[in-house]
């Protein structure tokens, strides 16, 4: 559906650590950029680099980028990757109610502040 989504950084460093870490627990890793990082699959590209525009980067109120997870374990891992690497928590893992299907789900703030999420669906409770 998409060629690309582009996230911008003020800290590549930061972010390249962080989206090693959260994209590897989801099976796509990384590759450099002079500017910052990609992450390709079936369905486009994530890049996390400096804006073009020379420009600070800042994070988007109401924007939030979704990652499929295979399963229930891979959105925890998710989580816990996305926190020891700098993340910080914007909804622990669970069942989104507001969801369609009640899907299992988890959000995260990457270093700049950007909301990502990571979800999967409701295949029954979680053991």
């Amino acid at each position: 559906m998409f060629n690309h989504v582009f996230v911008g950084t003020n800290d590549i460093d930061a972010s390249r650590k962080f989206y090693d870490a959260v994209m590897g627990v989801l099976g796509h890793h990384g590759f450099p950029l002079p500017h910052g990082s990609g992450y390709a699959g079936e369905g486009g590209t994530f890049i996390v680099a400096k804006p073009a525009d020379g420009e600070a980067a800042t994070c988007m109120n109401g924007f939030t980028f979704g990652f499929k997870a295979a399963d229930y374990a891979q959105v925890d891992a998710w989580h816990a990757a996305g926190l020891a690497n700098g993340g910080t928590d914007a909804g622990a893992p669970g069942f989104r109610e507001n969801s369609p299907g009640n899907m299992y789900g988890a959000y995260l703030r990457d270093p700049d502040g950007h909301k990502i999420c990571a979800f999967t669906a409701n295949t029954g409770p979680k053991e």
